[in-house]
């Protein structure tokens, strides 16, 4: 995928990453800040993914409550939780 790619489907997540819970908003924004310069192709699948699970899902695994559901269990989902968890 060309880099241009990458820049509209983040650009596209970021604003699927506006959340109901503001400690969520907050995560996915400083998130962004840090890291959406370096995201390649297979961390933004991860990220895709982290943003279908619903705004507790998503703040009880930031927050390390929880296992990663199946279905998204990868080590690309793992690596933008990982950075999701610093930010």
């Amino acid at each position: 995928m060309s880099v241009d790619a990458n820049a509209e489907r983040l650009r596209r997540l970021r604003w699927r990453a506006r959340r109901g819970l503001l400690e969520n908003d907050l995560v996915l924004e400083r998130f962004f800040e840090h890291h959406s310069d370096a995201m390649d192709e297979e961390s933004i699948d991860g990220l895709d993914a982290l943003l279908d699970l619903t705004d507790s899902e998503l703040l009880g695994l930031i927050v390390g409550h929880g296992d990663l559901p199946a279905q998204i269990d990868r080590p690309a989902v793992r690596k933008v939780l990982a950075l999701l968890r610093e930010a």
